[in-house]
């Protein structure tokens, strides 16, 4: 056999296949042996038929045409090795010559990996934001936690933000009750804005008993996208009442027995997730740079899967959560065009941080001892709440140890970049990142929810006037590296 390969762009190639019959032979053998135990001729037992007679029952092509099918993917799969060609989609094949007894000659094009050039590590500076813990940032966590632990004291003065109120709400359209749309005696935190658009600023002010009416557009139900006029009664006025911050209060709130203790604790506490944030702006800011660096051009094709991929995980997850594609959009604020514009955006840069991350592992070299793909099996079945045993029984059919393997192999070569360029806070200052000691899948953080959609279920009144609210762009499971599709060799036809 011989194979030639025709660079047709970056990122696609044309193989021409030359199969000399006597390579094609052993499948033109296995082709009568096929047909004969499936063709049934009358005083032959099944698979005795000799070749002779299938070419009179059949015809020669036939069994040419048999073998040949039978017979390219082996090929085609040769020639990629051949050439060593790196593959990322199925080939369109064209037979350009073949006659009984000539060579088979046909070719293949299809899309492949870029070759990319990596800088020079050392000449890559990105910045994150320093690790400093403010006493701004102390004070607001304190007060978070302080809240927690508040109680509700009834007040005698006219609504404000943040207080909690009982109120009942009625809506009607065109005069008409809103069915489903009354609710007595609800709760709710004034200012918090998850209720019913303009419901703040209507009863902002109210005193218990009073009334107040205001218009808002319906987000669900039949009167979807119709104004509504709603009438919300206060029933009662609450304050929250913080304890105070001493020993009394660290005691009850944590298992410390001084305020001084949890003061220590939440300057700790603060201080890592500072570092944590400055790797995962690392991890970000790295491949964003690298991609603005380089051109790396992305298959039409390629990018067309991974968009689809996306929108099916996407239509399925709302399906589980019941929510219309239209009311997650409107939670988005976006358009469909708008948010289809983002979607392939996203799947582009995905796609070229794999790529690059992929040429990383090919020119350093890293692997991915058994230790290491072990840990990643046994976390991830304990998330997915599984045992180990029955998730890498799962994972075993399928493609979904290779994505594993894929996924490690990436964190790897990502954590090889974060220790080899230079990385600096806003004021120039050398930052020392929190590095991980083992591999972790390489999450392309921009895109990190693209895969979850969430939605919080209200009152009944919900059903007619509130908005689902929910996300399906989000941080990732830790199953996909660049919140995408995992590309790699397809040699098959």
């Amino acid at each position: 056999m011989k194979a030639t390969k025709e660079t047709l762009s970056p990122t696609r190639v044309k193989l021409t296949v030359e199969v000399p019959f006597d390579e094609l032979k052993p499948s033109v053998d296995a082709a009568y042996r096929k047909l004969a135990r499936d063709v049934r001729v009358s005083g032959f037992r099944p698979g005795k038929v000799p070749p002779r007679i299938l070419d009179q029952r059949l015809g020669r092509g036939t069994i040419l045409e048999e073998a040949i099918h039978s017979a390219l993917p082996r090929f085609y799969t040769d020639a990629v090795r051949q050439e060593e060609v790196d593959v990322l989609s199925q080939p369109e094949v064209d037979i350009s010559s073949f006659a009984d007894g000539a060579p088979l000659v046909f070719t293949a094009e299809v899309d492949v990996r870029p070759e990319i050039a990596l800088p020079e590590y050392g000449t890559v500076e990105i910045t994150v934001d320093a690790a400093e813990v403010t006493e701004e940032q102390v004070q607001a966590h304190l007060t978070t936690l302080r809240e927690r632990f508040a109680v509700l004291g009834p007040v005698e003065r006219p609504v404000q933000a943040g207080d909690f109120i009982s109120l009942d709400l009625t809506a009607t359209v065109d005069g008409e009750t809103v069915e489903g749309a009354d609710a007595a005696g609800l709760s709710y935190e004034v200012g918090s804005g998850d209720l019913v658009e303009g419901l703040d600023e209507a009863i902002t002010g109210a005193s218990e008993g009073e009334s107040r009416t205001f218009q808002t557009e319906l987000l669900a139900g039949e009167h979807a996208g119709k104004s509504a006029e709603v009438t919300a009664t206060v029933r009662g006025v609450k304050e929250r009442e913080l304890p105070e911050l001493d020993d009394d209060f660290a005691t009850t709130a944590s298992e410390f027995d001084s305020l001084a203790e949890l003061l220590e604790d939440v300057r700790a506490s603060l201080g890592q997730g500072a570092r944590l944030n400055q790797l995962n702006q690392a991890r970000e800011r790295i491949l964003d740079d690298l991609i603005e660096r380089l051109d790396v051009p992305v298959p039409e094709a390629v990018l067309d899967s991974e968009v689809e991929a996306r929108e099916h995980r996407l239509s399925h997850e709302l399906e589980r959560l019941g929510l219309e594609r239209a009311a997650y959009l409107e939670s988005l604020g976006q358009s469909e065009q708008e948010y289809l514009d983002e979607l392939r955006r996203l799947a582009a840069r995905a796609l070229r941080s794999q790529f690059i991350l992929d040429a990383v592992i090919n020119i350093e070299q890293i692997g991915v001892e058994q230790g290491e793909l072990m840990e990643q099996i046994i976390g991830r079945a304990q998330r997915a709440g599984l045992s180990p045993e029955v998730f890498a029984q799962q994972i075993s059919q399928g493609e979904g140890l290779a994505s594993i393997m894929a996924d490690t192999l990436r964190g790897k070569a990502l954590t090889f970049l974060l220790e080899q360029v230079k990385v600096v806070d806003a004021e120039g200052n050398a930052v020392e990142l929190d590095l991980p000691r083992r591999p972790e899948p390489a999450v392309d953080a921009a895109d990190a929810d693209a895969d979850a959609a969430d939605a919080d279920a209200g009152s009944a009144y919900d059903a007619d006037v509130d908005d689902a609210d929910g996300d399906a762009r989000d941080d990732d499971d830790d199953d996909e590296v660049a919140g995408g599709t995992q590309v790699g060799p397809t040699p098959g036809v």
